[in-house]
């Protein structure tokens, strides 16, 4: 089945959401061995100037961060990476989904492409990776967005998540899976269909299922953090600026948390999205890309 003519193509799908850009730009797709894994990435091209690294949330991939990449790249060298057994990287054969394994993949990842001083944007489980990396590397960081995440995450927003990953993995048609996503989301029909095909594959007997491991699926699997204390002891050792961004609809970021956040974070600035849920940048990418200019335009 080719997928090239389902729904809107990125650039429709982005002036249908109100995104303002330049260019119609395709990433170019790379890969690069880090930690042992064979990982794939995004590159959306101006080589050379200011690097933007993308981290994405759980059960997600780089496209998930289209809609902000595409007015970003004509001024900076955009990057969004696949996460370990997400998209098109490689699955961790020893099923080790860790923490401690995104930092070391991080790791690998920022010396092979010999980022410095580069901008640090993570969504979720990728703003969780992307603070406990710049605790770790603050030489590194020249700053960071932590999107809708922190220490401490709502229970009902949790169970909301996993109730959707732990459904059936294996259905008979692309449109079933649409239909599927459509209901989780809220978005139109020809914006979830024309975005599918990057998370989503067909097997050989015809099925389709997700391209994340199926092992992050599992029911009761769970892949390992850290208690909350020691990531609260993270974000107090993080003093490049930093922005914090909610969405105002998030069942998953509790504004209390948000608060605390800027008190231990001296450098620290926040927004809240409107008509946004825990998916942001998906949500409302205008509203996003609103609450992100004013941190690129001062640093």
């Amino acid at each position: 089945m080719s997928l090239e003519k389902e729904g809107l193509s990125l650039f429709e799908a982005a002036r249908a959401m109100g995104v303002s850009f330049s260019q119609e730009v395709v990433p170019q797709g790379k890969y690069v061995i880090a930690n042992g894994l064979k990982f794939h990435y995004l590159d959306w091209g101006t080589e050379g100037k200011q690097p933007i690294l993308f981290l994405h949330g759980a059960l997600q991939q780089g496209h998930s961060w289209d809609f902000v990449a595409l007015p970003l790249c004509i001024d900076y060298h955009v990057l969004a990476l696949d996460a370990r057994g997400h998209g098109e990287s490689q699955w961790a054969s020893d099923s080790d989904y860790s923490l401690e394994a995104h930092q070391r993949d991080l790791d690998g990842f920022v010396e092979a492409l010999g980022l410095e001083q580069f901008i640090l944007v993570g969504h979720s489980m990728g703003g969780r990776n992307g603070y406990v990396f710049t605790a770790r590397h603050p030489e590194k960081v020249k700053a960071l967005v932590i999107v809708d995440t922190g220490p401490q995450m709502r229970s009902q927003g949790e169970t909301r998540i996993r109730q959707f990953r732990e459904l059936p993995d294996e259905l008979d048609s692309y449109q079933e899976f649409a239909t599927r996503v459509q209901e989780y989301t809220g978005r139109s029909r020809e914006q979830v269909l024309g975005a599918l095909k990057h998370s989503i594959r067909q097997r050989p007997d015809g099925k389709w299922t997700w391209k994340y491991d199926r092992l992050l699926r599992t029911p009761g699997f769970r892949p390992g953090s850290w208690p909350p204390e020691r990531l609260w002891e993270c974000l107090t050792n993080i003093h490049c600026p930093t922005l914090i961004i909610r969405g105002s609809q998030s069942d998953i970021f509790a504004p209390e948390v948000m608060e605390r956040m800027l008190q231990v974070m001296p450098q620290s600035t926040s927004a809240v999205v409107p008509r946004a849920g825990h998916l942001v940048a998906g949500d409302n990418p205008a509203g996003f890309m609103k609450a992100l200019r004013p941190l690129l335009d001062r640093i």
